[in-house]
Parts: C-alpha cells; sequence; structure tokens
C-alpha cells in the first residue's frame, strides 16, 4: 500500500500547481518528467526555483543515522520541516523508527504513505481527530501512535472523545521546559496529577515522558542539560512508583535540531529501569540542514568530530532589475523564501553557464516576488543573472514549494519531491 501511495506520486501531471517548472513540461507526469533527467540550468527551468542537492540530502539522511546508532538511540524525526513523504520513506530507510508530527493533518498524511509509527509532539484533544485515530488503531494492529498530554483537562477530553475505543491511545506527559516556555506541565507534582488522570482513564495509555528542550528559555548548555536531568528524573520516579505497569517499553523522548548533543550525553545516563526504554531523539531540521539558523546552532559545531550537516536547499532567482550601482532585484520574495528567522543569504552568481562566488551582494530586504539586494562597489551583476540563495530554517522553506526538484551537483535533476502542506 505505501508503496502504491509513493508510486502514485510519479503519476501526479505537471500542471500550474508547480512553481518553477518547465512550461514545455506541463501535462507529462512526475515520473516521465524526472525520467527526463534535465538540467535545473540549461534545459527551461523557470525562476525562481527552489532546488534539493541530491548529494548533501543523501549526506545527511547517513550522518543522522549513523548519529543514531552510534549514541544508542531510537529516532524520530520531526516530519513537519518537510511533510513530504518521500523523504519520510528515505529516513524509515536509513534507520528511523518512525516520524514525529504535530497536527491531525500531518498524522493522515503519514498515514496514507504507510508510516506505522507516529509520535505526535502535542496534545490532542479535537473529538473528530481523535475518533479518526480510534479507528484507524483498531484498522491497523501494526499502527503505533504515541502524543503528549499535559492537563488533566485534556486527558478527560481525549477519554470522552475516544470512549469505546478498541485500543488505547498511548501518551506520553509533556514536561515543560521552564517557566514562559511553550506547553507542558510545569512542576513534577503537576505531572503526577496528569498522570493519575491517565491511570484513570480507559482509553489512555502512560508510557513514558516527554518534551522539548528548545523551549528552555534563555537557552544554555548548562540550563538544557539541567531541564533533561529533569525529564530523566521524572521517567524513573515514574517508573518506581509503578506508573508503567500496563506497557511493555518506557518512552522518554525529546530533541529538536539545536542541542540534541545534550539528549544524546543525558539519555545515555538513563539507568536501568523496570522495563526496556525507547530513547526517542527527534530532530527533523537535519534533512535539509540550512544556511542560516540551524547551521549556526546544530551541535555539529559543538562537537565536530561527529561529522558536519550540509545545507541542502539552493533557491535560485533571476535578476529582473539594476536600477543604480548600489541596487539589484532578483525575482523570488516572501511567497518563495523562508525568511522568519533570517533573510536569504547570496552565495553564487550564473551567467553564461560559468557560476562565481557572490562577492559584494548582500540581501537587505524581501517584499512579496522580490528580494531587494545591496551591491557592493564594483559588484558584477547585470539583468538576467542568475544569483543562488541560501535558505535559513527549513521548516518554512518546504512549506512554500508543492514540488521541489532534487538535482545533483551538475544541475542534473534526478528527483522532484512533493509535499503536503
Amino acid at each position: 500500500m505505501a508503496a502504491e501511495a509513493l508510486a502514485r506520486l510519479a503519476d501526479e501531471r505537471v500542471d500550474h500547481r508547480f512553481k518553477g517548472l518547465p512550461p514545455d513540461a506541463m501535462g507529462l507526469t512526475v515520473g516521465e518528467l524526472a525520467a527526463e533527467r534535465r538540467n535545473l540550468f540549461t534545459d527551461g527551468f523557470a525562476t525562481p526555483v527552489l532546488a534539493l542537492s541530491a548529494e548533501r540530502l543523501d549526506h545527511n539522511l547517513r550522518l543522522m543515522e549513523t548519529y543514531a546508532q552510534r549514541h544508542n538511540l531510537a529516532f524520530a524525526p520531526h516530519g513537519k520541516t518537510s511533510m513530504a513523504p518521500q523523504l519520510f520513506r528515505r529516513q524509515i530507510e536509513h534507520g528511523a523508527w518512525g516520524i514525529t508530527l504535530a497536527v491531525p493533518h500531518q498524522v493522515w498524511v503519514a498515514r496514507e504513505f504507510g508510516i506505522r509509527r507516529v509520535f505526535l509532539a502535542n496534545e490532542l484533544v479535537d473529538a473528530a481527530a481523535l475518533r479518526r485515530l480510534g479507528a484507524d488503531l483498531a484498522a491497523d494492529p501494526d499502527f503505533r501512535f504515541v502524543c503528549y498530554v499535559d492537563s488533566v483537562r485534556g486527558v478527560e477530553l481525549m477519554d470522552a472523545a475516544l470512549e469505546g475505543a478498541a485500543r488505547p491511545v498511548d501518551v506520553v506527559v509533556e514536561l515543560a521546559a521552564g517557566e514562559g516556555a511553550r506547553t507542558g506541565v510545569r512542576t513534577e507534582a503537576e505531572c503526577a496529577t496528569v498522570a493519575d488522570a491517565v491511570a484513570g482513564a480507559r482509553a489512555l495509555r502512560l508510557v513514558g515522558v516527554a518534551g522539548y528542550e528548545g523551549e528552555v528559555p534563555g537557552a544554555t548548555p548548562e540550563r538544557v542539560q539541567a531541564w533533561l536531568r529533569r525529564l530523566v528524573a521524572l521517567a524513573v520516579d515514574f517508573d518506581r512508583a509503578g506508573r508503567f505497569a500496563d506497557t511493555d517499553e518506557i518512552v522518554v523522548s525529546a530533541g529538536g535540531s539545536a542541542w540534541f548533543d545534550a539528549v544524546a550525553d543525558e539519555f545515555a545516563q538513563i539507568p536501568d529501569l523496570s522495563l526496556p526504554v525507547l530513547k526517542l531523539l527527534r530532530s527533523g531540521a537535519y534533512v535539509s540542514h540550512d544556511d542560516g539558523h540551524y547551521r549556526r546552532l546544530t551541535p555539529f559545531n559543538r562537537v565536530p568530530a561527529e561529522g558536519a550537516l550540509e545545507p541542502a536547499f539552493r533557491l535560485w532567482a533571476q535578476v529582473v532589475s539594476r536600477p543604480s550601482a548600489e541596487q539589484a532585484f532578483v525575482n523570488a520574495g516572501k511567497r518563495d523564501a523562508a525568511y522568519d528567522l533570517d533573510l536569504p543569504l547570496a552565495q553564487v552568481v550564473r551567467r553564461d553557464g560559468a557560476e562565481r562566488p557572490a562577492s559584494g551582494i548582500e540581501v537587505t530586504a524581501l517584499s512579496d516576488q522580490h528580494a531587494w539586494l545591496r551591491t557592493a562597489p564594483g559588484a558584477d551583476l547585470e539583468v538576467g543573472d542568475w544569483v543562488g540563495l541560501g535558505l535559513s530554517h527549513p521548516c518554512t522553506s518546504f512549506d512554500k514549494w508543492p514540488l521541489i526538484p532534487v538535482a545533483e551537483a551538475d544541475g542534473t535533476v534526478v528527483d522532484y519531491i512533493r509535499t503536503f502542506f
């Protein structure tokens, strides 16, 4: 079923929904276009066009696979980064336990494409979604689903919506990353109260504890480690109190894309508990990495011996205006480029098949369909040139492009990644 669903993506017709693709490819299937192995720069792709590096994507998948193995971690990368079933499948093939998601729609996408294990890093209290979840669990004994709980009220709403469900929904108590953090239970005493509510619910089963260290206020290595120790201690206390009696393994989960080295270090200190422990890391931005936010914060900067992720995205735009020696405009803007954390970074310029560094060129602002460039004296830039832009924050890059070419270093496009946002 999963293979059939993925195969259907190749049968989709190229049409007006997909920007940047060659106009003369309209009417071909995605599979037919991929088989032509067109060149991104010479075979009709229209700017702006976002591309993923085939080599760097493969490198990042392999690196995180070996990292998780080296540190004895299960890995459920956050799929909301890409919402791309083809990448979900490649992550599973590279050893991922399952996929982490955030909202019900994302779960249905993953299920449509055969993902059997889902960690929902959120509390789910929508009655309609819970009823569908209960039906999916009843229909598929191989479907494993785990989600957060962080309030007694939430537990009550879940239990009511799931009344009569054939299988209980597995839940983990979310420990907040501190006062002023996002979601989660603020104190260990309140965590125990929520766990008691789960024990009294007919349709829920407590299987562990979890949280997100990226929300630690004023995060430093010391503060992140202190919070992770609280999370581990909570799991130990719950186990000693017999709160995991109804499960066969204890889930302890954390791990965004900025502090997974701290997660690995602290999870290595989890003592023997009464049951096997699933140490579940959830970092997701690694799959494409970036040229801004995560490149600065990646744990591999702190521990270079572990390897290095590589930015896999490049947005190609074309110079459409050069009104002065100090200014130029390209035809990619807020509709095309991530801009919520950092502006795009001008990296290279292409002209007449030759590529050179974008020396003296800086993106200073974005309009809806234009990037504003400041050019230093002597910067060589003309109308018609292609400018390759590095992007920050992959989570808001994937969502702007429903079909993304995957290109090799010489520009040969070998695949197209379909996203569902």
